[in-house]
């Protein structure tokens, strides 16, 4: 059975840093891609940051400069390091490991969230 367990280190005033973690654990064939979504009060889910299998790299436009995802094969980790962090980047925040099924359908798995809130 797959899961992802989040944690999160740091500080959260506006201008302050935050690293979000995720574990996975479990066997997950044909990996897709490994990444961060959010989901603030009222709005729906969007992607943060995600790596493809390929290496390629993907961030939000509003994060772009200020955030940086990463992982560590050996561990099944996977991290946000967020930066610059401004009001507007409160909201629940969700690892993602995207897979593809036995038919070759897109499936996830999904963290089990993480509050940040940034506010003086």
């Amino acid at each position: 059975q797959v899961q992802l367990v989040e944690s999160v280190v740091g500080l959260v005033q506006p201008g302050g840093s935050l690293r979000l973690s995720c574990a996975a654990s479990g066997v997950i064939f044909r990996i897709l891609s490994m990444g961060w979504y959010r989901q603030a009060p009222g709005k729906q889910r969007e992607l943060v940051a995600d790596i493809t299998t390929g290496g390629n790299i993907n961030y939000a436009d509003s994060v772009k400069g200020r955030f940086t995802i990463s992982r560590d094969n050996a561990k099944n980790t996977e991290y946000l390091q967020m930066n610059s962090l401004k009001p507007e980047d409160t909201a629940v925040y969700y690892c993602n490991i995207a897979f593809y099924d036995s038919h070759y359908l897109r499936g996830d798995y999904w963290g089990q969230g993480t509050q940040v809130t940034v506010s003086s």
